[in-house]
């Protein structure tokens, strides 16, 4: 396998010769300082070279003298003294990608670092599954740092203690590393991307707020977080006191949460109390499949329960009639709720905006659900439809009632006011993918054949 050095040599050349030599002409020749054979771009991006170590100490300082941004994913680096060569030889470099190099070994005690590459500031070590003890000795050699990518390193704990734990310190039934610690480890770091990791309790993201009490940015998206509460597991027991979710993260101002195992509206509510958070994405809850609504009106109670924050779910910043409307129809919708379901922000809101009176209006919308009764051979099922979904989505539903594939799949609908009178001329084929079920004029009581188109195909050929 080759170096770095060998890489880029292969790449831009070894030797400073760029022109043949040209006798017997008076041309005049601007030569540079450096050969631009001897140099290389200041961002360099060496992916998927099965480079496995650094190379001629002398020979790579000379090539990589200027170089601010080094990409070196998808490479077969394993060992930490041959990356801590290459940055020994970029002195300049702010930038260092290792992702998907597996660097499973552990810094040893002869590596012991000391603040010396006071240069970089953005490192990303995504799959590369490097363990906290050396995440903790390169925080410590890199003080300048801003910004560290964790994800996918199939972490389910958080250890940045530096004390020497053991599998019994894990909780059998959350998984999760039972030290607790509140000490700082890193203060500048800024952006911190842990996506992708099946941690699955907030008390372990909490640590990574306690260890950069500075921490502006955090991706926990793709996260099995069932619950912003701080210690929800039983078993372990609540040793955090009167901690709150959002006590470790005093300067968090975006939040991504998409797709994590959050369902309820009481995790709303907690992530309104983070004091300086200002952009959150919340999408891909289980909430949103429970809690039947359109998006808008998902993103009107959304910004009515968080006053702080600016930007939902990407886009612009959410402008102050909007806030204003979604203020006013959170107050709405809850005043037709039982007063044990109120949460605190109505009363809040109440206070703001008063109380209103209801808005009259007709509705002239089809139902949103309705129940419709689905045939296929011998078999019936009765379902409740939302009427806005499309066709190929119910037809994607439909596949293991119908015990094969939404591509082979037809569907016919029958209008049951029409079946037994003159004008029913039989069922009507849904052929439109992108079609919803509403325009169909379906309601409660209807019914849904659902064929193969397999089987008409072997019984024309027949």
């Amino acid at each position: 396998m080759p170096s770095l050095l060998e890489a880029l040599e292969r790449k831009y050349g070894a030797k400073g010769e760029v022109n043949p030599s040209i006798d017997d002409m008076p041309v005049a020749i601007f030569v540079p300082k450096r050969s631009p054979r001897l140099s290389v771009p200041t961002l360099l991006v060496l992916n998927d070279c099965d480079i496995d170590c650094a190379g001629d100490a002398c020979a790579l300082a000379d090539k990589c003298a200027d170089v601010v941004e080094l990409d070196l994913a998808n490479n077969k680096l394993t060992e930490w003294q041959e990356v801590f060569a290459i940055l020994e030889q970029t002195p300049h470099v702010r930038f260092l990608n290792l992702s998907f190099n597996r660097l499973t070994a552990q810094i040893q005690a002869a590596q012991a670092l000391q603040p010396k590459w006071d240069s970089l500031s953005h490192l990303v070590l995504n799959s590369t599954y490097v363990g906290w003890p050396s995440v903790l000795g390169l925080l410590k050699a890199l003080p300048a740092l801003e910004e560290l990518h964790l994800s996918l390193n199939e972490y389910s704990y958080v250890d940045l203690s530096g004390k020497e734990t053991n599998e019994k310190e894990r909780c059998e039934a959350c998984s999760r590393l039972n030290v607790d610690t509140t000490e700082p480890v890193h203060e500048q770091l800024k952006k911190l991307h842990f996506s992708g990791n099946p941690v699955s309790s907030w008390r372990e993201i909490s640590k990574l707020g306690y260890a950069f009490p500075n921490l502006e940015t955090l991706l926990v998206n793709e996260c099995p977080i069932k619950t912003l509460e701080p210690d929800p597991c039983e078993k372990c027991g609540d040793n955090n006191g009167n901690k709150k979710s959002h006590d470790a993260f005093t300067h968090l101002r975006f939040l991504n949460l998409n797709n994590t195992g959050l369902a309820t509206w009481d995790e709303v509510d907690r992530l309104a109390s983070f004091p300086a958070l200002r952009s959150l994405r919340v999408q891909g809850w289980p909430l949103w499949e429970r809690f039947e609504s359109t998006e808008h009106e998902r993103r009107l109670l959304l910004v009515a329960r968080l006053p702080r924050v600016r930007t939902l779910n990407g886009g612009g910043a959410v402008p102050a009639d909007e806030r204003d409307s979604a203020e006013r129809a959170f107050i709405r919708y809850y005043m037709e709720k039982p007063e044990a379901d109120r949460p605190d922000r109505y009363w809040e809101l109440v206070g703001v905006h008063g109380k209103l009176d209801p808005l009259v209006s007709v509705d002239l919308r089809p139902e949103k659900r309705v129940q419709i009764t689905f045939t296929c051979g011998d078999t019936s099922e009765v379902r409740t439809v939302d009427v806005y979904r499309t066709v190929s989505d119910l037809k994607t539903r439909l596949e293991r009632l119908a015990g094969f594939p939404a591509s082979k799949m037809r569907l016919f609908y029958v209008d049951q006011e029409l079946r037994d009178t003159q004008f029913f001329q039989g069922p009507e084929e849904m052929k439109y993918p992108t079609k919803q079920l509403y325009s169909y004029n379906i309601r409660s009581g209807d019914e849904i054949i659902i064929d193969s188109k397999l089987k008409h195909t072997i019984s024309s050929t027949a």
